[in-house]
C-alpha cells in the first residue's frame, strides 16, 4: 500500500490512485483511502465521495468476477429487466450481492458504451450484448 501512496503525490492523483488501489486490492480498503486523504492533506469524506461516486470502484470487497449490468434506457427496454431476473435465477443474486462461493458480485452501472446490442453487460472488463438467458448461461460458464 505504501508504493500506491508515494506516487500520489498531487490532488490530480487521486482517481489514478484510486483506481490502482481498485486493481490491486479489488476493491477500495478503508485503510488505503485514509492514507490518500492524508497523504494528499484532503478531507476523508472527500476521498470516500470520489471513491463512491464512480460505479466500477467499490468500497466492500467483490467476487472473483464482477457482472455490470448497464441500466441505461435502451438496455432497459430492450430486455435489461428479464437479465437481471436471469442473472437472480441462475446465481441467486440481486444488485449488489455476492454469490456465496464468491465467483460472482452483481452491480449495476450506467452506459457501457453497447446502446446498439441491447441489453449489454460487462464481466469483469469483457463487454457482451444482445444478452439472453441462453446467451448468459454459456457467457458466465466461461468465468467459473
Amino acid at each position: 500500500m505504501k508504493d500506491l501512496l508515494t506516487r500520489c503525490v498531487e490532488r490530480r492523483d487521486l482517481l489514478r490512485t484510486l483506481v490502482e488501489g481498485q486493481d490491486r486490492y479489488g476493491y477500495l480498503p478503508g485503510e488505503l483511502l485514509d492514507g490518500i486523504a492524508q497523504t494528499l492533506d484532503l478531507p476523508v469524506n472527500e476521498v470516500y465521495g470520489v471513491a463512491s461516486f464512480y460505479s466500477f470502484l467499490s468500497l466492500k470487497p467483490l467476487g472473483r468476477n464482477t457482472l455490470w449490468i448497464c441500466r441505461c434506457l435502451p438496455c432497459d427496454l430492450n430486455g435489461g429487466k428479464a437479465l437481471l431476473e436471469s442473472i437472480r435465477d441462475v446465481l441467486g443474486i440481486v444488485p449488489g450481492e455476492t454469490t456465496s462461493n464468491g465467483d460472482f458480485t452483481l452491480q449495476l452501472t450506467n452506459c457501457i458504451g453497447a446502446c446498439d446490442q441491447a441489453p449489454a453487460m460487462m464481466v469483469n472488463a469483457d463487454r457482451y450484448g444482445r444478452v439472453g438467458p441462453v446467451a448468459l448461461r454459456e457467457i458466465l460458464s466461461r468465468y467459473r
